[in-house]
Parts: C-alpha cells; structure tokens; sequence
C-alpha cells in the first residue's frame, strides 16, 4: 500500500470488533511511529498502552464520573475548550456531528440516545486497547503538542498498514486522576490524548462518515508560484 493511500484510507473509527490485539502489532507500531520528527530530537512522548481488565476498569470510572456530572481535574481544563460560535471552525465540528448522529439515527432532542452516545467516547468507543499518550511537564506545552501531534499522525498511519483503525479523543483523559490512579501516571508526565485502535467493524454505521475536507485551493496562499 502506498503512502497516499494510507493516508486517504486513515478515517475516525467509532465501532471495533470485540478481537484483542497483539502486543507485537502493537509495539511494532509504536517502533514505527517514534520515527516522528520532535523539537531537537527530544522525543518527549510516553505510551501507556491499554487493554483487558485494566482498561474495562478505565472504562467504568470514566462512565460513573461522566454520569455524575463532575467537573473534570483543573488540570485538563484547556483540552475542554471549544470553537467559537460564528466561527468556519464551530461550523465543521457541528458539521461532523450533524452526520455522525443522522446515521446512527439520534435525533437533536433523544437526550438519551446523544447520551448514550457520548458515553462511547469515555468507553474508547469499545476498542480493545487504548494509547495513553502523556508528555514529561518539563517540556513547554506548545512545543510538546506540536511534537505529539506528529506522533499521533504516524500511530493512526501505521494502524491502517497493519489492518487496524484508531480514534484520536480527548475525552479518554478528561479525568485524569481516574487515568493516573488506574494506569499508575505519575504526576511529572501531562496527559495529552488517548487513541482507541482496533480492528474496525465496518457494519458499525458510525464508520462509514468520512469527515470532509477544505477544498486545499481555500487554505493555499501562493507566493511566487
């Protein structure tokens, strides 16, 4: 496969068949995907791979807190920042979501349905692993998100090459003292995104929204071209 077709192919799974992964994928993924480039080759990225009971419990605790509507840790504040309303930005993240509900048949007002969904998220959409990515808090957080985005783009790329799919979410690590207690973080790392990965289940109706894209002349500026 090539690598445009990799790319083309990468899309946001939501749904996975209930088939655990091996750890050799998995690890020789992640080999693959710190060939990233970072800031002066400082490499500031940790995985924290989860799957089995381990996860089942990150599952639970996610769900409990989510229900009880508590506030996440001060500390994740910034990851629960939304687009501006009126913005081209706020337009594409209702846009998604706008197409993701239609084909799993949620209305705008089944509350419990938009819920019920939401919970998905915090369940790592029922893959059967996660990657907790986290970054060491020397680092400065600008040039620590710039450095895990490249990671996270080469996990998701060599995922398809191996047959599997991923989801990138913030909502994995909103609470953050569940993830640190379960997954035993120390406090020294930042907790950045987690990724659901797994072997896609194409009959889930979520996984044939593929999310559209800029026409790339809107976002070209030429210079001398």
């Amino acid at each position: 496969m090539e690598l445009k077709d990799v790319i083309e192919q990468r899309r946001s799974v939501r749904g996975y068949l209930h088939k655990p992964l091996p750890k050799e994928i998995l690890t020789r993924i992640l080999a693959i995907a710190t060939r990233a480039p970072s800031t002066k080759n400082t490499q500031p990225w940790h995985f924290y791979v989860v799957a089995e009971e381990p996860l089942e419990q990150l599952k639970r605790a996610n769900v409990e807190r989510f229900r009880s509507s508590e506030d996440p840790p001060e500390e994740m504040a910034h990851i629960l920042i939304e687009p501006e309303k009126g913005t081209v930005y706020r337009e594409r993240q209702v846009d998604i979501a706008k197409r993701l509900f239609h084909v799993m048949g949620i209305e705008r007002e089944d509350k419990a349905k938009r819920m019920a969904w939401m919970e998905r998220g915090f369940r790592y959409f029922d893959a059967p692993a996660a990657i907790i990515l986290a970054g060491d808090k020397s680092r400065p957080i600008e040039g620590i998100y710039l450095d895990a985005g490249l990671v996270i783009q080469n996990i998701c790329l060599a995922a398809v090459d191996f047959g599997l799919a991923t989801c990138i979410e913030n909502q994995g690590i909103i609470y953050s003292d569940v993830i640190r207690e379960i997954v035993q973080i120390p406090d020294d790392k930042r907790l950045l995104v987690a990724i659901a990965i797994g072997y896609p289940d194409w009959d889930f109706p979520a996984n044939q929204v593929i999310s559209p894209r800029e026409d790339v002349e809107n976002v070209i500026t030429w210079c001398g071209v």
